[in-house]
C-alpha cells in the first residue's frame, strides 16, 4: 500500500504525492508516513502491539496545542506519537485563543480556558479537545459535537487526591489549625481548646457519593467517623455508611458537610439560605466540587452568625484565569467579606493537584486523544457516541477506516451502506448520541482511487458532519 494518509473535510493541505492533485483540497491533515503504536484497547503508547498501526498522517505536521500547564506525562505521549506541541502555562482570552487555535488540530485545556462556540468556530483543522481535568463544563460540548469535535476528559483520575485533601480540610477545621498557624506567623502565641474538637466520633454528611465521595467516605470510617451520604440516585454504601432519604436528612444530622456534586444546572446554587438553616449550629461546610453550587454571601451569613463554626472552600463561583495577586474585590464583590473570616480555610482550586494525579491525568487524556487521533476511538468520550473497533492485524496491508460523523436523522444508514456496498465492509460499528452518530467501518482490498471516490461519496451526503479515512 501507498504511504498513509487521511481525508478530512476541513481545510486544504497537501496530500501524498501518489494522489491525484485533483483531490488536494479535501484534505486538513498532512499526509506523509506516520508509525504511531496502536492503542486499541487502551494500552499505552509505548507498549509493543502486533496490531497494525494506522498511518493517517505525516506526525510532524499534527499540531497540538496544551494550555495551562500540562502535566509532562501528556506532553511525553504527544510528542512521543511524533506530534509538535506547543506548551503554554497559562489560558488564554478568548480573541487571542481564536488566532491561536486555527492551525491546531489537537488542543488539551485544564479549567480554567472556555472553548466557546466562537473559538470553535475558529479551529478549522480542530479534531479533538482534551480537558486534562474532571470538569468538561468550560467547552461547549453540543457545538463540538455538531462539528464533529470529540471531547475526551478524565473523570476519576484524581479522585484520591480531593478525597484526602478533604480529609485534612475535616482535621484543620476541627482543630482550628489555619487561624491558630496564621497568629503564629503574625508572631501571636495563641494556644487554646475551646472549641476544638477530635473527629472520631463525629459525623459526616457526603452530598455526592460517586468516585471522590465513596473513597472519602472508607477513609472517614477509617477514623471512626460516622458517614451518612445523599445522593439524588440510590447507590449501594461502602463500609458502614447510610444513604439518607432527603438532603434535608443529611443536613441535620452532620456535624460535617462536603459537597461532591457536578455542575448542573440543578446543582448551581443548590446550597443556600435554606441548607444552611437545616444544618447543625456549630457544624461545618467543605465545597471541593464546583464554585456554583455554594451562595457564597449565604456562607459569609451564616459564617457570621454562629451557625457555622468553620468551612473550606477550594472553588469559588469566580476564578482568576491565573496565578498572581487576583483574588481581591475587583474579582468578586464577596472576597473581603470571605477573607476576612475566622476558621475558613481557602484555597485556588487544588483539590486535583498532586504530582500523582496530574501525572494520571495526563497519561489517560493523552492516550485518548492519541487513540482518537490515530484510530477513530470514541471510548471515553463525553460529547460522542462511544464507538471502537478491534485493531486491524498486520496482515490486513490493504484495510481502510472510514470514520463518518453524522446529522443523525432517517435513513443514512442505508445511504452509507449504498457507498460502500461495493467493497468487502470487514466490520462496521455506529451509534449515536443525541443529534450526532458517529460510524466506523473497516473496508478491505481497497485502492488510492477507490478511497477517493468513498470519501467524495461520503462528503456528498446532506447528513455528514465529518469524514475521516484511516489506512
Amino acid at each position: 500500500m501507498a504511504p498513509a494518509s487521511e481525508l478530512d473535510i476541513q481545510g486544504t493541505r497537501k496530500t501524498q504525492d501518489s494522489v491525484s492533485n485533483s483531490w488536494n483540497t479535501v484534505s486538513s491533515s498532512p499526509t506523509l508516513a506516520f508509525h504511531s503504536p496502536s492503542n486499541a484497547g487502551g494500552a499505552p503508547l509505548t507498549r509493543v502491539s502486533t496490531a497494525r498501526q494506522l498511518k493517517p498522517f505525516a506526525t510532524e505536521d499534527v499540531k497540538v496545542l496544551l494550555l495551562e500547564n500540562v502535566n509532562a506525562t501528556g506532553v511525553n505521549i504527544l510528542r512521543g506519537a511524533g506530534y509538535q506541541v506547543e506548551c503554554v502555562k497559562k489560558s488564554l482570552p478568548e480573541d487571542e485563543l481564536i488566532q491561536k487555535i486555527k492551525d491546531v488540530h489537537v488542543i488539551g485545556i485544564r479549567s480554567k480556558t472556555k472553548l466557546t462556540a466562537r473559538v470553535l468556530d475558529a479551529a478549522q483543522h480542530l479534531l479533538v479537545i482534551g480537558c486534562f481535568c474532571i470538569g468538561t463544563n468550560q467547552v461547549d460540548l453540543a457545538h463540538a459535537a455538531r462539528r464533529g469535535i470529540a471531547v475526551f476528559n478524565s473523570p476519576f483520575s484524581n479522585s484520591r487526591s480531593v478525597a484526602e485533601l478533604v480529609i485534612g480540610e475535616v482535621i484543620a477545621l476541627a482543630r482550628q489549625l489555619g487561624d491558630r498557624s496564621t497568629e503564629l506567623h503574625s508572631g501571636t502565641w495563641n494556644k487554646v481548646s475551646a472549641g476544638c474538637w477530635e473527629v472520631r466520633g463525629k459525623t459526616l454528611g457526603i452530598v455526592g457519593y460517586g468516585h471522590i465521595g465513596s473513597q472519602l467516605s472508607v477513609l472517614a470510617e477509617a477514623m471512626g467517623m460516622t458517614v451518612i451520604y445523599y445522593d439524588v440516585v440510590n447507590l449501594m454504601a461502602l463500609g458502614v455508611a447510610r444513604q439518607t432519604a432527603t438532603l434535608k436528612d443529611c443536613l441535620e444530622l452532620s456535624d460535617f458537610v462536603t459537597l461532591h456534586v457536578p455542575e448542573t444546572p440543578e446543582t448551581t446554587g443548590m446550597f443556600g439560605e435554606q441548607e444552611f438553616g437545616w444544618m447543625k449550629k456549630g457544624s461545618y461546610l467543605i465545597n471541593n466540587a464546583r464554585g456554583s453550587v455554594v451562595d457564597i454571601p449565604a456562607l459569609i451569613n451564616a459564617m457570621r452568625s454562629g451557625k457555622l463554626a468553620g468551612a473550606a472552600l477550594d472553588v469559588y463561583p469566580n476564578e482568576p484565569g491565573g496565578n498572581g495577586d487576583y483574588f481581591n474585590h475587583e474579582l468578586s464583590a464577596w472576597v473581603d467579606d470571605l477573607r476576612s473570616l475566622k476558621n475558613l480555610i481557602l484555597t485556588p482550586h487544588i483539590g486535583g493537584s498532586t504530582e500523582e494525579a496530574q501525572s494520571a491525568i495526563g497519561t489517560e487524556v493523552g492516550e485518548a486523544l492519541a487513540r482518537y487521533v490515530n484510530e477513530g476511538n470514541t471510548i471515553g468520550a463525553v460529547n460522542m457516541p462511544e464507538v471502537n473497533l478491534r485493531s486491524l492485524t498486520p496482515d490486513q496491508t490493504a484495510t481502510l477506516r472510514v470514520i463518518y460523523i453524522h446529522r443523525n436523522v432517517p435513513g443514512v444508514l442505508r445511504k452509507v451502506n449504498e457507498v460502500l456496498g461495493n467493497h468487502n465492509v470487514d466490520k462496521q460499528m455506529t451509534d449515536s448520541r443525541g443529534e450526532v452518530a458517529y460510524l466506523m467501518a473497516d473496508i478491505s482490498d481497497v485502492d488510492q482511487n477507490e478511497i477517493k471516490e468513498i470519501w467524495h461519496s461520503l462528503e456528498e451526503l446532506t447528513s455528514c458532519i465529518r469524514t475521516r479515512m484511516l489506512y
